[in-house]
């Protein structure tokens, strides 16, 4: 069997994946991963780790741990500030697993004697025996799939990872941790991005971005309200700003301009919406032909909608079967069926 360090992050998903692999013979390791928190929130890595390693000692298994504060900090909160000081919407779960989970993490394992590493990702891997490739596919739950945000992963990535839980749903990842007698087998979710906290973004980013209050404008140029600033904000948003004499009609965010500091808003969400997007930064995990007839998912959870992919230059135009809201800075990743193809940032 394999020996497999297993990505801990106190939470019960990987508490899971490392009580499966240990009963399937395998000699595991559960590593903790330590990211980098800044100063003026109250320390919550802190905690996790302490879950970690009570998960580690109630299955058995040594423990390690390794600091990736500071690559976390340059490649993954660097860049997703740039980011929304820019005026677009980054993913910064996009970059975490691609730079630190399956890039620093998965090389300091490597480098540690490691096989193979796994996490707690609801996502599976399956070898294509006839093409001798490896594909991501779409978690069984789903609720919870997050192949959404693995589709950066490279051929040799797959080809060393596990995902125990991607078979499983929810409710049986639970019940599995209370069988194994896990110590966090009720430990709620996590919510939002890790290094945050209980403190809003908006709070976060004030730290690092000039913000400041700016106008309100309509689809006719007349100002309505107030914004507090316009990095702040994200195409199809509704909330968050101020309208003078607001009669409770719920507008969205059409466009924003960060060097003017304006937002412009509009009652009809078909207004925020369009059909057609450019795409950029492109990854494929599998070899695709254009022009390429798929399903495309713009959000974490939102629907897969169809669509029509081709290229220009190093660029590519996904006109979709109907209109949707698409943000720059987010992800449009690409499946055919509940296979993930790669994906792309939405200019």
């Amino acid at each position: 069997m394999a020996k497999v360090f297993v990505g801990l992050s106190g939470g019960v998903d990987s508490a899971v994946s490392a009580a499966l692999l240990k009963d399937k013979g395998h000699d595991v390791v559960g590593a903790f991963i330590k990211i980098w928190q800044p100063e003026f929130i109250e320390c919550t890595w802190a905690a996790d780790r302490l879950d970690a390693m009570r998960v580690a000692a109630a299955l058995g298994i040594p423990f390690r741990e390794v600091d990736l504060s500071e690559e976390y900090k340059k490649e993954v909160v660097e860049e997703m500030v740039a980011d929304y000081a820019r005026g677009v919407t980054p993913n910064p779960d996009v970059l975490c697993n691609s730079r630190i989970k399956f890039g620093h993490f998965a090389e300091w394992a490597k480098a540690n004697g490691a096989d193979l590493i796994a996490t707690g990702h609801y996502a599976r891997i399956r070898h294509n025996d006839l093409r001798s490739r490896y594909e991501l596919l779409r978690g069984k739950d789903a609720n919870k799939d997050q192949s959404y945000f693995l589709y950066r992963l490279e051929q040799e990535d797959l080809s060393h990872t596990l995902f125990p839980v991607g078979e499983l749903s929810k409710p049986e990842v639970r019940s599995l941790a209370k069988r194994y007698g896990l110590p966090n087998a009720e430990k709620p979710d996590s919510q939002g991005l890790c290094f945050v906290g209980d403190v809003s973004m908006k709070d976060f980013l004030a730290r690092y971005i000039p913000l400041a209050r700016g106008p309100v404008f309509d689809m006719k140029g007349a100002v309505i309200g107030e914004h507090d600033g316009a990095a702040l904000y994200t195409i199809g948003q509704r909330h968050g700003f101020q309208v003078t004499g607001d009669d409770n009609v719920p507008r969205y965010v059409v466009s924003l301009d960060i060097h003017t500091n304006t937002v412009v808003v509009s009652p009809m969400k078909e207004d925020a919406m369009r059909r057609m997007l450019a795409a950029r930064d492109i990854h494929w995990i599998q070899s695709v032909e254009l022009p390429l007839s798929c399903t495309a998912q713009v959000r974490y959870r939102g629907d897969a909608k169809a669509c029509t992919v081709s290229a220009t230059g190093d660029s590519l135009v996904v006109e979709f079967a109907e209109q949707g809201i698409a943000s720059g800075g987010q992800s449009v990743v690409f499946y055919k069926g509940e296979q993930c193809l790669g994906g792309a940032t939405v200019d």
